[in-house]
This record gives structure tokens, C-alpha cells and sequence, in this order.
């Protein structure tokens, strides 16, 4: 892809009129979305672009809020409190003109419950999807489930004719490199509707002239030129230039120098994410480690080895130019569950490290391969880059293989990765979703981003349970005592919780979100 040629074309066209470059929101980011399909993947980026163009029922702003969406009013029936009743938005029409209904809720939420659809995780405490009439749904669960809103703020609503007619009924099977029709096309009920599409280049979106929310949001973003471009460097360039307007996470080490710009700006905030290192714990012997017939990540005091010889305060300030905050669990503090105590980053300490790995019989330490991304988060593959030289003080040499986040994540979902980088935000704000994507059994259609092979079944119980626990104050002591044993398992290494930090042109008037979600429908232009 030549990015400069493609730049100096967005810039030409939105010379052209002024009304095209108030309109027209050129934006960038290191990674582009993985695919269309809007169930295959729970994965940050992935769902910035749907959002633009398919919708759930229930929808975070941009303060994080839960706010109607396709559905006007939700709660649980007063005489059953298994079942949750959702009155759905009437006159909302996908981008084809089909009606949205009752059908398209039912058979999206059973889609998105498919053995290759990555957001199952979300709905394993629902049992039953039901029409009542055709602006009208029930959903019945296992248990009373207080939390089930939630959940339903990425789930996105896909028109049943279509997705039958096109053949894409089950989700995409991204990990084994499927390809369907919904994962290059949509047909979404969203304020912006797909014009042109090439993946890892530029998505071309236009304002869905049918959108039911005119007049509630201010829509003044009428094109949106999506720009991937992986270079730091480059997309910082670009955004100096003026060759794009809107860049989502610009690099830490160029903030100064982007505030200063005549005509941009820097809105600073703190992010609902975490970025942390997983290890394979469950096999007998590791395949990329040079040991024979064991498993070095099996031993606790090795994980507590290398837990406290990462220096998570040099990491802030050499790698993040102090754009993140050190942490020792791996949930942010956005999420119920979190304590100053649990938050608590474990002291650096590299001798006692070293006695740890003697202790463990691993006192010549060993080799081992850490898969990386290099487009998705901030400085990922810098961050591992600085890990790699920490572990390295502890006998730990560390061969890295950075790739893409397209080559990457399939090697924690196909659980072929033995040590690896991951970053997690929490959509539900609650500690149940670091649970059951992470930490439960992977089994069940639980447990789909646990490559650690952990399984302990008395966390699974108490994991499975808080899904139907009413009684708050009990649901969040059996949340602490989860917590409490998994960070004595030490079944992850944290990091930190990133910061984001938007850049864009002076005149944008746009909030962050916490999730790193910016819904362009909200966007506006001082005039």
C-alpha cells in the first residue's frame, strides 16, 4: 500500500470545497478492523468500525453512559425476574430498507451465540431469545441476571433476510482464515452506511440518509474516510500535514509536539483497558521454551519471578512518556471489582527474582518466545521490546515475534501461543467479563481468551454464579474472592492501564470515551 499517495489524494479531494473538508472526517489508527462481521470478533478496533454502522439494542456514549439504542426501554418482568423485557425502537430501517423487527433480534442474538462467534462469552447466562410481538422481546435466562444490559452494549443487530439471502448465517470462523460475505459487507441500522472497503488500506463510509436518530445526535460527520496506517511515524505525519483530521492514538513520544501544532489539539483521558503478559501454565512441556520435559510457566515461583522483575515504572516513563498508569491486576478501575489494594503494582525487585527462579530449579534460566502485536496497542511492541530486556536480567531470554494483530490474536485464540502480549477493556464495567473470557475453564463456550490452560473448577463455579446472583453487596464479595485467588495464582502478569490520548483538528468539538469507542454521530465542528 503506498499510504503518502493515498494521504495526497484524501487532501486534494477535501481541497476542493469547503463544505467537503467540514464534513468529510478523515481519520487514522495503527490497525484496522478485522473484519465486518459483527460477531466473529470481540476485539476494541473491530468494534469502533461497526459501530459507525450497525447498532445493539443498548449503547454506551461518550461518557461511558448505557443509553437506549434500537431498544427505547428494557427491564425484568416484575412476576419473573428470569426474564428481561426489551421494547424496540419503531420506524428504524436498515441501510437496504428493510424494516428492523423483533425476528432480526431473535435471529442476531442466536447468531452471535454460534460456536465461531468470538462474543458468545457475552450471552452464556441467556437461555431463551423470544418474539412477543414485533416490536417486542423477551429474554430468559439462567437465573436472575441484574447485569444483563451490559452485555448487550457490542452486540449488534444483523437483518435476518439479508444475512440468510448472502449466505452468512454463522459467524465468519476468523482463527481458521474464513471468509463470508458479511465479513466485506454491511447491512446495519447505524447513522453511516459502507460505500467501499479494501482491509489493512481505507474504508470509505457515507451518512445513512434514513437514520433514525436525526435530530438527537448532531450527525455533522457526513463521510468518513477510514485510514489504517501502521507506522507511528507516518500517521503522526499525516496528522501535522492536515492529511488527515482525526488520529486515535497518536504516539505517545509526538503528544508535545502535536499540541503545539497550530490548528490541532490533544484530549487526554483515561482508558478502560489493560495491557498485560499471558503464559501457557497447563501443558506438561512447552513447545518454543528451550526446556526438555517441563514446563517453566508451571512453576509459581516462576511467574512470581517474572511478575516482580518487570519494572512497570520505567516501562511509564522510558516506553509511554508517562501515557499509562502501572497497575498489578488486570482490570481497570473503571470496573466493579477493582480495589487500591488489588491495583497495588508489586515492588521490582531482581535479586529476589533470581532466587525465585533458583528456587525453581531454574537458576540458568531458560529461552522462550513472546508473541507480540505491533498495530494495536500503544507502543505494544515497544513494551514487549523493554519486558524482554527485564526478563532477561532473570535468566529469561526472551525471542520476540512481533506481528500485525490480523496474525496475532489467532495465535491466542488457536491457543498456539505460549507466552504472549494482550490488551483487555471491560464493555460491562464488571469484573464477571474479565472472568469469563480469561480466567474460567476454557470449555463451554467459556473461557475463549484463556490460553493460560487454567482451570480451577471452584473460581469456575463462583465465575458462573455471579450471573445470576441478585443480592449486590453478596455478588461482590464472592467478585473479591475470585480476585483474591487468581492473583494468588499470579495467572497473568500486569502491566498497565493505557491513557488515550485523541488528536484532531482544533475545530472538532469531540469528547473522549473511555472504551476508546468514538461514535462519530456525536462529533460536531465549531463554526
Amino acid at each position: 500500500m503506498k499510504i503518502k499517495t493515498i494521504l495526497t489524494a484524501a487532501v486534494v479531494a477535501a481541497s476542493l470545497t469547503s463544505v467537503a473538508q467540514a464534513q468529510t472526517l478523515r481519520w487514522a489508527y495503527a490497525g484496522d478492523s478485522l473484519t465486518l462481521d459483527p460477531h466473529s470478533q470481540n476485539e476494541g478496533a473491530t468494534h469502533t468500525v461497526a459501530h459507525q454502522m450497525y447498532e445493539a439494542l443498548l449503547h454506551r456514549d461518550m461518557s461511558g453512559a448505557i443509553t437506549p439504542s434500537l431498544a427505547t426501554s428494557w427491564a425484568a418482568l416484575p412476576d419473573n425476574a428470569n426474564v428481561w423485557r426489551f421494547n424496540l425502537r419503531k420506524g428504524v430501517k436498515f441501510h437496504g430498507g428493510e424494516d428492523f423487527t423483533a425476528d432480526d433480534v431473535v435471529f442476531s442474538l442466536n447468531r452471535a451465540k454460534m460456536e465461531t462467534a468470538d462474543v458468545k462469552g457475552l450471552l452464556t447466562s441467556i437461555k431463551e431469545v423470544r418474539k412477543v410481538d414485533d416490536h417486542t422481546v423477551d429474554i430468559e435466562t439462567n437465573g436472575p441476571n441484574p447485569l444483563l444490559a451490559n452485555n448487550l452494549t457490542n452486540l449488534f443487530m444483523m437483518d435476518e433476510g439479508w444475512t440468510k439471502a448472502n449466505k452468512s448465517e454463522k459467524p465468519q470462523d476468523f482463527a481458521n482464515g474464513e471468509t463470508t460475505f458479511a465479513t466485506t459487507n454491511v447491512n446495519g441500522t447505524g447513522a453511516y452506511m459502507l460505500v467501499s472497503r479494501k482491509p489493512d488500506e481505507k474504508t470509505v463510509m457515507k451518512a445513512n440518509p434514513n437514520y433514525w436518530g436525526k435530530g438527537t445526535f448532531p450527525l455533522e460527520v457526513t463521510e468518513i474516510v477510514y485510514t489504517p496506517i501502521q507506522s507511528a511515524a507516518t500517521r503522526v505525519a499525516a496528522l501535522l500535514s492536515g492529511e488527515v483530521d482525526f488520529v486515535q492514538d497518536a504516539p505517545v513520544q509526538d503528544l508535545g509536539r502535536v499540541a503545539k501544532q497550530d490548528g490541532l489539539k490533544v484530549v487526554t483521558a483515561p482508558q478502560n483497558r489493560v495491557i498485560f503478559f499471558g503464559m501457557q501454565q497447563g501443558k506438561a512441556d512447552l513447545e518454543t521454551d528451550s526446556v526438555e520435559g517441563k514446563n517453566p510457566f508451571a512453576e509459581k515461583k516462576v511467574r512470581q519471578a517474572m511478575n516482580m522483575a518487570i519494572n512497570r515504572a520505567a516501562i511509564k516513563k522510558v516506553v509511554m512518556r508517562d501515557q499509562s498508569s502501572p497497575t498489578g491486576v488486570i482490570m481497570p478501575p473503571f470496573v466493579n471489582g477493582w480495589t487500591e489494594a488489588l491495583d497495588a503494582v508489586p515492588a521490582t525487585d531482581v535479586d529476589k527474582a533470581k532466587a525465585l527462579m533458583a528456587e525453581a530449579g531454574y537458576g540458568d534460566g531458560f529461552s522462550i518466545t513472546l508473541n507480540c502485536p505491533n498495530d494495536r496497542y500503544i507502543n505494544d511492541e515497544a513494551i514487549c521490546q523493554a519486558a524482554a530486556g527485564m526478563f532477561g536480567k532473570i535468566g529469561i531470554k526472551v525471542n520476540l515475534d512481533a506481528k500485525p494483530k490480523a496474525q496475532h490474536f489467532p495465535l491466542i485464540q488457536k491457543r498456539t501461543s505460549e507466552f504472549y502480549m494482550l490488551g483487555w477493556g471491560v464493555p460491562t464495567f464488571d469484573s464477571h467479563y474479565v472472568f469469563n473470557y480469561l480466567a474460567h475453564t476454557d470449555a463451554d463456550d467459556r473461557g475463549s481468551w484463556n490460553n493460560t490452560g487454567y482451570s480451577n473448577a471452584d473460581v469456575d463455579k463462583m465465575i458462573v454464579s455471579l450471573e445470576s446472583q441478585v443480592n449486590l453487596d453478596t455478588r461482590n464479595v464472592t467478585i473479591a474472592k475470585i480476585w483474591r485467588q487468581l492473583q494468588a495464582d499470579i495467572l497473568y502478569i500486569p502491566v498497565h492501564n493505557q491513557v488515550l490520548n485523541w488528536s484532531m483538528r482544533k475545530d472538532i468539538n469531540f469528547d473522549v470515551q473511555p472504551e476508546d469507542q468514538p461514535h462519530f454521530k456525536y462529533m460536531s465542528f465549531s463554526k
